[in-house]
């Protein structure tokens, strides 16, 4: 159904870098099936406030966080030309075999589906996940405001890692608690700096790019 998912992290709602990624994710659409999914951003920012300030409950906050992606959501499809915002698979598929950039508000799929715990230990990069097992995608890439996971080399230095075991991803902390354990066994996951669109271009043309990929594991260990 689609070539990739490519989730949008909240840390790229930024003017400048969606003005200028908009125009290369849309190009892409004209060669592959994209779907699109929006992190929470500065959305998911003010529910983390309000949560702090009010206490919620894990639900309340877990469904508001919901309604946040789907703010970014309306953004990225604003944003970026040629896109379609969607809210189920079918519309999805549709928008991308017509080479538009499907963008998934997901607050209707996940309510209906109501697939993950509700915590702040599942975010948008969980939800990412489980998405790619509802869809049966091979190839999920997350597009953050960094090259990928580093890796200490020696006191003062940092490496990034072109692969890394699902292990060390979540000691790295750059996804969220629940990620590994909601990341199906055989998707191709990427980690990639979504400030340089040349480099999700150059995954989905080769298989490789500049960035961490997250090392396959065997489904009983996920």
């Amino acid at each position: 159904m689609f070539d990739a998912i490519v989730k949008v992290g909240g840390s790229l709602c930024n003017e400048a870098i969606l003005r200028s990624c908009a125009p290369r994710w849309a190009a892409l659409a004209q060669e592959y099936r994209l779907l699109l999914f929006p992190g929470g951003g500065p959305f998911a920012d003010q529910v983390r406030a309000v949560d702090v300030r009010f206490g919620l409950s894990d639900s309340a906050a877990h469904w508001m966080a919901i309604l946040a992606m789907d703010q970014y959501a309306y953004v990225l499809a604003d944003v970026i030309p040629n896109a379609r915002l969607v809210r189920d698979m079918e519309n999805a598929a549709t928008a991308s075999a017509c080479r538009q950039v499907a963008v998934l508000a997901p607050s209707a799929l996940l309510l209906r589906e109501d697939p993950l715990p509700h915590s702040w230990a599942v975010t948008s990069d969980a939800l990412a996940a489980w998405l790619a097992s509802y869809t049966g995608v091979r190839l999920l890439v997350l597009l953050k405001a960094v090259a990928g996971v580093y890796r200490h080399v020696g006191d003062n230095s940092c490496l990034l890692a072109g692969e890394v075991s699902r292990h060390e991803l979540e000691r790295s902390q750059i996804v969220d608690p629940y990620f590994v354990h909601a990341l199906p066994a055989h998707v191709d996951c990427w980690i990639v700096d979504g400030r340089r669109p040349e480099r999700l271009a150059q995954l989905l043309r080769s298989g490789r790019t500049v960035g961490t990929r997250v090392l396959p594991s065997a489904p009983d260990t996920v």
